[in-house]
């Protein structure tokens, strides 16, 4: 199980390393030191609507979410990034991803290709939004 968690973890730390380099405008939502589950990426961009970037995700076959694992399905920003102090304006553009067992190299391969595309996507059609 030990090797397992830090496999993840490992694997959570290269996906969000490679879009936090890729992307402008995109934060962890935690700070960094902060203990957190392996296994899951909860990244903020700005600039993009995650109800769109997550539309676009899907059709490249990427799973994901919008805000926090307790907010899934909801309309508005997560209630408990609000209390994590992060605005209102960042939160629209909250992004979950989930690691597993069953997830290797090529799942963050997949993802660090399609979402920095995807989010260029939706910025270059939203001119007021798209700034970062």
């Amino acid at each position: 199980r030990e090797a397992t968690v830090r496999r993840i973890g490992a694997l959570r730390d290269r996906l969000e390393g490679g879009l936090l380099a890729t992307v402008d405008g995109v934060h962890r939502t935690v700070p960094d030191g902060t203990p957190r589950t392996p296994g899951v990426a909860h990244l903020c961009i700005s600039g993009v609507e995650s109800e769109a970037l997550l539309f676009l995700l899907e059709r490249h076959g990427l799973s994901a979410s919008a805000g926090s694992s307790c907010a899934s399905g909801a309309q508005e920003p997560s209630h408990v990034l609000a209390a994590m102090g992060v605005e209102r304006g960042s939160a629209l553009g909250s992004l979950r991803l989930s690691l597993g067992h069953a997830s290797g190299d090529g799942d963050v391969d997949h993802a660090l290709a399609v979402i920095p595309s995807a989010v260029a996507r939706l910025r270059e059609h939203d001119p007021v939004g798209g700034s970062a």
